[in-house]
C-alpha cells in the first residue's frame, strides 16, 4: 500500500479547519498530521516537523498567509503548499506562485476542489479552482489585447522537446503521465523540467503553466 499524502491545515477559524480536516479523513490516501490558527504557529510547527502538503490560509493573524509563504520562499524551504482564500483577485495569485505557491483554490469552491488539488500537487501538478482558472485566463487574454500580438514578455528559446514537455506541464499532466506520452522515462521528464524552472526563471510547476499561458502556448 502506497504511503498517505500527509497534509497540515492552516486556518485562524477552528471551525474551517474543522470542515477541511473532516473532507480529508474520508480519503484513505490523505493524513492529516497537524493544523494552526495562525501564521506563527505554521513556522514553528514546521521547524521539528514535515508535511508533503500545508493547506494555508491567505488571512491569518500575527503573520498571514502571504508572509508564511514569502517566508518558506527566503529560507529556500521547498514546501508544497496550496493557498486557500475567499478573494479572487487574479493578480494576488500570480504574486503568490511568484514565491512558490503550487495551488489556489477560493474558499467558496473548496468543498469540490481540495482533494483533487492535494492529489494534483502532491503529483507536482498546478492546481487553481475553476473560478481562479478563469480569472487568470482572462487576464492573460486581457494582457494580449493590450500588448496586441505580442505576448507580455520576451518569449524563451525553447527545444522541440522542452517545448513538448512545457506544454504537457501546463495541461496538468503528471511527470509520469507526460513520460508516457513522449515515451521516455521518469528521470528524463524530471530532468527536462528542472531545466524549464532554470531558463524560465520560475520555482514550480505553476510558474510553467502560468508562462505558457502568457505566451499563448497553450
Amino acid at each position: 500500500m502506497s504511503e498517505k499524502i500527509k497534509v497540515h491545515v492552516a486556518d485562524d477559524h477552528m471551525i474551517l479547519i474543522e470542515g477541511i480536516m473532516a473532507m480529508l479523513n474520508t480519503d484513505k490516501g490523505i493524513e492529516v498530521v497537524g493544523y494552526s490558527l495562525t501564521g506563527k504557529g505554521v513556522m514553528h510547527w514546521f521547524e521539528s516537523n514535515q508535511a508533503d502538503i500545508l493547506v494555508l490560509d491567505i488571512n491569518m493573524p500575527e503573520l498571514d498567509g502571504i508572509d508564511v509563504l514569502k517566508r518558506f520562499h527566503k529560507k529556500k524551504q521547498h514546501q508544497k503548499i496550496i493557498m486557500l482564500s475567499s478573494y479572487d483577485d487574479v493578480n494576488l495569485v500570480k504574486e503568490l506562485t511568484s514565491f512558490g505557491a503550487d495551488g489556489f483554490i477560493s474558499k467558496a469552491s473548496a468543498g469540490a476542489h481540495i482533494l483533487k488539488a492535494i492529489y494534483a500537487v502532491h503529483a507536482n501538478k498546478p492546481y487553481f479552482s475553476d473560478d481562479v482558472k478563469e480569472g487568470l485566463f482572462n487576464l492573460a487574454i486581457g494582457q494580449v489585447v493590450r500588448d496586441g500580438s505580442r505576448p507580455p514578455s520576451k518569449l524563451v528559446s525553447l527545444t522541440d522537446r522542452e517545448m513538448e514537455v512545457l506544454k504537457l506541464v501546463a495541461q496538468e499532466f503528471s511527470t509520469q503521465e507526460i513520460a508516457n506520452q513522449l515515451v521516455l522515462s521518469v528521470n528524463t521528464v524530471e530532468t527536462y523540467r528542472k531545466k524549464l524552472l532554470k531558463k524560465l526563471n520560475v520555482r514550480n510547476a505553476v510558474g510553467l503553466a502560468m508562462y505558457a499561458v502568457r505566451h499563448r502556448i497553450i
